[in-house]
């Protein structure tokens, strides 16, 4: 499971003070309410990927981001200077237009990454790294635009006062939860990638590729408990980390119990289609008996063999299916409880 997300945190103001400042006030209150109107449909976004909508709803919910941005571009630059200041219409615009470039292109980006993003675990870092570049530009956008607003604030003696709205604390607590999915996510995803490669050697019979890929899995899933160790729960929420490290014990105790049954199977398999090839080259008549004798040993040890593969294979595919099964409930489950939901 993988979720892309793009957050930022608007500027939200409030004021009181002299009948000079009443002016300044109402020029601040009609460009907030254009944030407002962004932070309102940025917020729909959020909770449409937060929780398992639609990708045409998402989609959809990205478009109304991008035109209520525009149309606050629009009206905020119509709104001229206050008293000859210039400098907070000017940073309004400055972070609207970042701002639309960041969801509309680097988006956009984002999107082609996700396609390739599950082939290897660099490109999936390197997806998820993607987002949060994006973010750290939005967020030192706001920074920006919130001390030119304290700014303004100070030469028109407006008393700012420091509250944080309803979507804008939902879009703080969003970002957090999903920053905390990223790094149980890529803990998870680089044991989960290894494995598949380990299980495409399987299927080819590469008993070399096999060891390594075991070994190696074996040691990603290692360091991935490792780093679970030193993950605190978020808000006091265990489900990830727990529903990870199953998954990582389940992959551990594969590549290191489990993976040499597969090997013997692989090399007894070699070992077998080697004798058949020889005897069968070999007319009835000229077969001795010390070719039978040995052909007949490898039918044994690889009879055997396929049994304990079959065996393990089936034992492996339950749990497995079992594990990822509980991890993916678990992502739904931490989602949904951690991220609010629109009303």
């Amino acid at each position: 499971m993988k979720k892309s997300i793009l957050l930022t945190v608007i500027v939200f103001i409030t004021f009181n003070t002299s009948d000079f400042a009443q002016g300044a006030g109402n020029y601040m209150d009609k460009m907030s309410k254009e944030f407002n109107d962004i932070s309102i449909d940025m917020w729909d976004y959020t909770s449409a990927v937060a929780h398992g909508k639609s990708a045409r709803k998402v989609e959809s919910r990205r478009k109304d981001v991008l035109k209520s941005n525009k149309d606050a571009q629009v009206k905020i630059k119509n709104m001229g200077a206050f008293d000859g200041d210039m400098i907070l219409k000017d940073s309004a615009l400055s972070f609207l237009k970042l701002s639309y470039n960041v969801i509309n292109f680097d988006y956009a980006k984002i999107v082609d990454m996700e396609e390739i993003a599950e082939q290897s675990y660099d490109a999936m870092e390197a997806y998820l790294l993607a987002q949060e570049k994006a973010n750290e530009k939005l967020n030192a956008s706001s920074d920006m635009l919130s001390a030119q607003s304290k700014g303004f604030a100070a030469r028109h003696n407006i008393t700012l006062i420091d509250t944080e709205g309803k979507i804008e604390k939902n879009l703080n607590i969003a970002g957090k939860a999903f920053k905390f999915y990223n790094v149980a996510y890529l803990i998870f995803f680089k044991s989960f990638k290894q494995e598949a490669y380990m299980i495409d050697a399987l299927n080819k019979n590469d008993v070399n590729a096999l060891k390594q890929n075991a070994d190696a899995l074996a040691k990603s899933a290692v360091e991935g408990l490792q780093k679970l160790d030193t993950l605190k729960a978020f808000k006091g929420d265990n489900t990830l980390k727990i529903a990870c490290k199953d998954m990582l014990t389940f992959y551990k105790n594969e590549a290191t119990t489990k993976i040499p049954i597969m090997v013997n199977f692989a090399v007894k398999k070699e070992n077998f289609d080697k004798i058949k090839t020889v005897i069968d080259a070999k007319e009835p008549k000229s077969r001795t008996k010390q070719d039978i004798d040995g052909f007949n040993v490898a039918v044994n040890d690889f009879n055997k063999a396929s049994t304990e593969y079959n065996n393990v294979n089936n034992e492996l595919n339950t749990n497995r299916t079992k594990f990822l099964s509980k991890w993916n409930d678990s992502v739904s489950k931490f989602l949904d409880k951690q991220v609010p939901k629109k009303k």
